[in-house]
């Protein structure tokens, strides 16, 4: 039981550490969606084999394309105006980080329900 205990704990843990760098990856994404091309960064996870923890896995850019923003006054417009804007679409990040935020609150509960039961053992073991 004990050892069940312990792993729960750490299946919470790697899901709320996991979350957290999806956070801020969203964050970033949302930090430079007016910088020239820029490209959103995408999280994607892994599952450890040895132990089945969720991690996180590779970042990789998104390749889609950029926006074309037409301001001729810009210092990177070429000469029909137009310079790249980001591929950052401010709606999927707010998706995004609510959907990470949402993850992050259950793994802290499975945490505290965790926590509490491994309180609670120890309680009826000092009896």
């Amino acid at each position: 039981m004990g050892n069940d205990l312990i792993s729960s704990l750490s299946f919470a843990a790697a899901g709320m550490e996991t979350q957290a760098m999806r956070l801020r990856h969203v964050s970033e994404n949302i930090a430079n969606a007016d910088t020239p091309g820029y490209h959103r960064k995408v999280m994607t996870f892994a599952e450890t084999m040895e132990t089945g923890l969720v991690e996180p896995g590779k970042v990789r850019l998104d390749q889609s394309d950029l926006a074309k923003i037409y301001d001729p006054g810009h210092p990177l417009a070429d000469e029909t105006g137009h310079y790249d804007g980001s591929n950052v679409d401010l709606v999927i990040e707010i998706a995004d980080a609510r959907e990470a935020q949402r993850s992050y609150e259950a793994n802290l509960r499975m945490f505290d329900q965790t926590r509490q039961m491994t309180q609670s053992l120890f309680d009826l073991l000092r009896r």
